[in-house]
């Protein structure tokens, strides 16, 4: 048998899968923390439930990482604390993120965060490890679909210019 042909769990993680998971991990805390604060300004309940299903996505894959990494002995990133809930006509109109800002914000996250998935799997050499952020992907996607249908229905969309085709007219 080759050099890591093993059980992927007994593996050694390279330098590379160490550092994406832990920046993963520490962006993902981070991201929840922000997630948590737009919560307060989102006064569209449509939205409301995205959000509180990217803060529960994100919580699930944070344990997974969190065991991940404490299995192989690697220091997990701080956790930022958590935020109190507000209400939103507490926050002064000119303050407040509108719902279509936060929108684009879980939409840009998203793109970002499959970009990342992309990546890691990418540099894994452990299979679970390249699974795990597979999976991780698939749920991504399956959240982005979401938040773009709801960017649709809400009216939310701001698209580039649209291409015409000219020669048609010609």
């Amino acid at each position: 048998m080759g050099i890591l042909s093993g059980n992927p769990t007994e593996e050694p993680m390279h330098y590379g899968e160490v550092y994406g998971v832990w920046s993963a991990l520490h962006a993902k805390k981070a991201m929840v923390v922000g997630y948590q604060t737009l919560r307060n300004h989102a006064g569209d309940q449509d939205l409301v439930k995205l959000i509180d299903e990217a803060i529960d996505l994100s919580n699930l894959q944070m344990q997974e990482m969190e065991t991940l990494l404490k299995e192989n002995g690697v220091g997990l990133p701080p956790t930022p604390p958590e935020r109190p809930k507000a209400d939103l006509e507490d926050i002064p109109t000119g303050a407040r993120a509108m719902d279509n800002e936060i929108a684009a914000t879980l939409s840009a996250d998203v793109a970002a965060g499959l970009i990342t998935c992309s990546t890691i799997i990418g540099q894994c050499i452990r299979e679970d490890i390249a699974t795990m952020f597979g999976q991780f992907h698939t749920q991504k996607a399956t959240f982005a679909s979401k938040v773009l249908r709801l960017i649709k229905e809400k009216g939310w969309l701001v698209p580039p210019p649209l291409h015409q085709n000219k020669t048609a007219e010609q």
